[in-house]
């Protein structure tokens, strides 16, 4: 049963980790990742969660500022006040808060960590998953320096990733992409716009038919549903819709449409594992190809992402890349490495596997409260 005992303490802890090497995107660079952690504490046992949003509102209206707000004043007073209740019970009571999946999100993934704590379980067991090894996929970001993606390129063909991801933007797209083709002509490989494109720029985008893509990813803005069935209709290329899809409605929305051919499940983005779930069911009935994304995650959230793709559906490589790939130093106990045949072993043990160094935790916080 999803039952949890009374919840005693809940701590927030803010983390920043320095990058190996800056991280572009077609909004932003980021040179260090911002982590908002949830730990939360019962009378016998404890779960650990992650925000996603980062520190800025250039991906999302969500921020950390504006998630530890909502967790502090909000979600954390609802925990506290069900005193013995169900997982559901609790998310019910979220739902009375419009939006703001990703602080949700972070409370939600520390209570099934907990649950799962409590009763000895992986967490893939408790959200009804089936041990298995997880493919890997890798995403890299615009690089300036041509030499250097192929560099970047070459080393994770070496380390057997499944597929790779390189963000584009207007004007570091074609060229990139052709560039890569002759050097790499058969590897799994796909684009993330981050939504870059307009409608008006169908052209620009049939070109991406040149490269046999796995997928282009999100090449119009969030709320562009209509738009991108306009293009994919044009294309040859799946389109995949990772920002547009907020709810399970976003979702059949898109499908009726047909906007996508594709779903891109952040499951601390759209409000935690129960909704990543539901998305994940109705893609399965529907035949729609599925894969889980990462936000530059510590340990925390990446071993969530891994036990996501435990549930049937999953076939496409997710975002999940090694720790050394993006961090020095995780805060957690089993960085993630890939196996030789570029597969990822789940860390045994209750919850999702992974122990919070304190050492290190003290080492990268800059802000901490406890209620």
């Amino acid at each position: 049963m999803n039952r949890i005992k009374r919840i005693k303490i809940a701590e927030l802890f803010l983390v920043r980790l320095p990058l190996i090497r800056p991280f572009e995107t077609s909004f932003s660079i980021q040179k260090d990742r911002e982590a908002l952690l949830v730990k939360l504490t019962s009378d016998n046992s404890y779960g650990w969660g992650e925000c996603v949003a980062g520190a800025d509102p250039f991906y999302s209206y969500e921020t950390n500022r504006t998630a530890c707000h909502i967790i502090s004043d909000y979600l954390i007073p609802l925990v506290f006040s069900l005193r013995k209740f169900f997982i559901e019970d609790a998310l019910d009571e979220f739902s009375h808060i419009q939006g703001h999946f990703m602080a949700k999100a972070a409370v939600e993934n520390a209570l099934f960590d907990l649950l799962s704590r409590e009763q000895n379980l992986p967490l893939y067991t408790l959200i009804g998953g089936t041990y298995k090894k997880i493919r890997s996929g890798i995403s890299l970001g615009i690089e300036h320096n041509t030499d250097e993606l192929l560099r970047l390129t070459e080393e994770a063909v070496k380390k057997k990733y499944h597929r790779i991801k390189i963000k584009v933007k207007k004007g570091k797209d074609i060229r990139v992409l052709k560039i890569l083709r002759k050097y790499f002509p058969e590897l799994p490989l796909m684009a993330d716009a981050n939504g870059d494109y307009q409608e008006t720029d169908l052209q620009l985008l049939k070109q991406f038919d040149e490269f046999n893509l796995m997928m282009l990813e999100q090449p119009l803005g969030n709320n562009d549903l209509y738009f991108h069935s306009l293009i994919q209709k044009e294309l040859k290329t799946p389109i995949c819709l990772d920002e547009s899809i907020q709810s399970l409605n976003d979702l059949r929305t898109a499908l009726a449409l047909e906007s996508c051919r594709i779903i891109n499940i952040k499951q601390a983005r759209v409000g935690g594992i129960k909704a990543a779930k539901i998305m994940q069911s109705y893609c399965l009935q529907h035949n729609i190809k599925v894969w889980s994304g990462g936000m530059l995650e510590t340990g925390i959230g990446r071993n969530f992402n891994l036990h996501l793709q435990t549930l049937p559906g999953f076939t496409l490589p997710g975002d999940t890349s090694e720790t050394s790939r993006y961090f020095h130093e995780d805060i957690v106990d089993t960085p993630i490495v890939l196996q030789s045949d570029g597969f990822i072993e789940i860390p045994p043990g209750p919850g999702i596997g992974a122990e919070v160094i304190p050492k290190r935790l003290n080492k990268y916080k800059i802000m901490y409260k406890k209620f």
